[in-house]
């Protein structure tokens, strides 16, 4: 029995005194499974008392629970006190100090391009246009047939456009069929003509949008780019409501001290057309290296409604006339603000378009 008691005296010493050195919650419960658990020291005592002769049994299991008890005791305390001292370092790690300066957010600002996109879509919306949408993927009748592009035209070559394949797999004919006649929209043209189809004159819109074309990205051409495409059709359109209508337009996105020039050229679908040249802005139209000494700088075409475009969407081209013109948006930033290459707007650098 002496013995039995002499190993409960060391057990609780020890287990206290190990209690006392924990320092973390882990070696705190390595303590109690060493002193208390299944295979623990004073489990193994207890487990022995059948061996010892019945007038000892009392004592010793009165000695073992008493060792228990401060145990027990040493390990709620200790436990306490290290989730407090936890609790404590925690707050200290997430503490903020209220004195020091504060970090002023990052505002971010809008793409130069769209900025530049809802300036012009103000302007036209100032003169009575509605601006309407329309899909990226479109019908070569939409994209070309209804735009009086002849079948053999250049703009109709895989090279120049991207064809899409029928989304539904299984017959190699219907694929077949739909190369040619779904792409991505080359221009924002195919939303006048559903406009047309759509409503009856008059008609003033502008379809703003993103376009593609299989290009090599460089200093002056993208793959995918914004263009603004306006149509006008109404009783009595002449090319001097087009000719008045572009310079108040360009006047209000480039400054009113800007001339235009018109020169003759041909689109399939309008007749006569013309592009438009504005002076440019850095020479004042003397000439010099950023207009190539010509003193005007190229940024849109345009031209009178084909009748045939008229009257493939059902207008009568005897009672109605109207105009059409198409402007990109990367080539206007870049002749507003002087930048060499379509590229830059294009690469998300932020200490780029932080200045606009």
């Amino acid at each position: 029995m002496m013995a039995a008691l002499q190993e409960l005296q060391e057990i609780g010493s020890e287990a206290l005194s190990r209690i006392g050195a924990a320092a973390s919650l882990a070696d705190l419960d390595s303590v109690r499974v060493a002193v208390l658990g299944k295979k623990g020291s004073l489990t193994q005592i207890l487990r022995s008392m059948g061996s010892l002769a019945p007038e000892e049994r009392p004592l010793v299991g009165k000695a073992a629970n008493d060792v228990r008890g401060r145990v027990e005791a040493a390990l709620a305390e200790r436990k306490g006190a290290l989730e407090a001292e936890a609790l404590q370092s925690k707050i200290a790690e997430s503490a903020i100090d209220v004195t020091m300066p504060g970090r002023a957010p990052h505002v971010g600002t809008q793409h130069l391009i769209s900025a530049i996109v809802e300036e012009m879509e103000q302007v036209f919306v100032g003169m009575g246009y509605d601006v309407i949408d329309g899909p990226y993927v479109e019908t070569t009748y939409y994209n070309f047939d209804a735009l009086n592009a002849p079948a053999d035209h250049p703009s109709r070559s895989p090279r120049d456009t991207f064809y899409v394949a029928d989304p539904v797999h299984g017959d190699p004919a219907r694929e077949a069929r739909a190369e040619s006649e779904l792409l991505l929209r080359t221009q924002t043209s195919p939303v006048q003509v559903h406009a047309m189809e759509a409503q009856k004159p008059p008609i003033y819109m502008i379809s703003p949008g993103r376009v593609f074309r299989p290009d090599t990205a460089d200093a002056n051409h993208l793959p995918q780019f914004t263009q603004i495409e306006g149509l006008v059709v109404d009783g009595g359109i002449t090319f001097g409501d087009l000719k008045g209508t572009l310079d108040h337009f360009t006047r209000a996105i480039f400054g009113k001290d800007r001339a235009t020039r018109y020169r003759p050229h041909f689109f399939p679908f309008t007749e006569p057309s013309a592009e438009v040249d504005v002076s440019c802005g850095v020479c004042g139209g003397k000439g010099c290296r950023f207009c190539k000494g010509t003193g005007w700088l190229e940024i849109l075409g345009c031209g009178m409604v084909d009748p045939n475009v008229l009257e493939m969407s059902g207008i009568d081209p005897e009672r109605y006339s109207g105009f059409a013109f198409g402007i990109g948006a990367e080539r206007v930033a870049c002749l507003r603000y002087d930048l060499p290459d379509l590229r830059m707007l294009m690469t998300g650098d932020m200490r780029f378009l932080a200045q606009f």
